[in-house]
């Protein structure tokens, strides 16, 4: 995966190794050392994922978040910080953050999570202007409407987020791990009851009272989309 990061970190040792692993996992690196100089980049580049300290000089990490997202709702931003406790986290949360990790941290586990925000965020932004069909049902990315043989099915964010995944790679198994890092993000790793949960409920709401179930079970993987139209799902 490519893509263009901006690291907004005062420390050296920390931003030289990071920017490395950034690198060496073939993002484009742009790095700040100032809470100012960081905002400014923020405003006005074209990033895929933000990496963004607290503790900066001129101005702290919140701050540059808080201004960030005046301006721009949608870049992911992942907090880096020593402070650990739960009212810091709360604040970046409030702010706009998507995720949180405390230094010191397993680089791996960053990568990871950088890795699974920029994927998410990606797949969300392909979806806004476009309209998904299997068989009789029909999704409207742009509107956030789904409709089955002509009835409008009324879906929380999260079941959407999730009828839109299946929909996109219909005809193909996607893992119970695939989906929770792709639709919900790498804080919920290993967590997969969820996707069990919320299959279960656009079961109901989707496949209910139909002939044709699409929402399919492949038995020890995970579950994909039965699309009539493509033949035999792929792996």
């Amino acid at each position: 995966m490519s893509g263009k990061v901006l690291l907004v970190e005062d420390e050296k040792k920390i931003a030289r190794v990071l920017e490395l692993e950034l690198r060496h996992e073939q993002y484009e690196v742009t790095l700040a050392k100032t809470g100012p100089e960081g905002l400014k980049l923020a405003q006005t580049g074209a990033w895929d994922m933000i990496l963004l300290d607290i503790m900066l000089p001129g101005m702290d990490g919140l701050e540059v978040l808080e201004n960030l997202r005046k301006t721009n709702k949608t870049v992911p931003v992942i907090m880096l910080t020593a402070r650990d406790s739960v009212p810091d986290k709360v604040s970046g949360l409030d702010l706009g953050a998507n995720d949180y990790v405390t230094k010191p941290f397993a680089i791996e586990e960053l990568m990871a999570r950088v890795r699974g925000l920029i994927r998410s965020s990606r797949l969300k932004a392909e979806g806004k202007e476009q309209t998904y069909r299997v068989d009789d049902l029909t999704l409207d990315a742009q509107t956030r409407t789904v409709v089955r043989s002509g009835a409008n099915i009324e879906l929380t964010p999260r079941e959407f987020e999730l009828l839109l995944y299946f929909m996109k790679y219909a005809g193909t198994v996607l893992s119970r791990e695939q989906i929770l890092a792709d639709v919900w993000g790498f804080e919920f790793a290993g967590d997969t009851n969820l996707v069990d949960v919320y299959v279960r409920y656009l079961r109901q709401k989707v496949d209910e009272g139909h002939k044709t179930k699409l929402i399919q079970t492949s038995r020890g993987v995970g579950y994909y989309m039965k699309d009539p139209s493509e033949g035999e799902k792929t792996t």
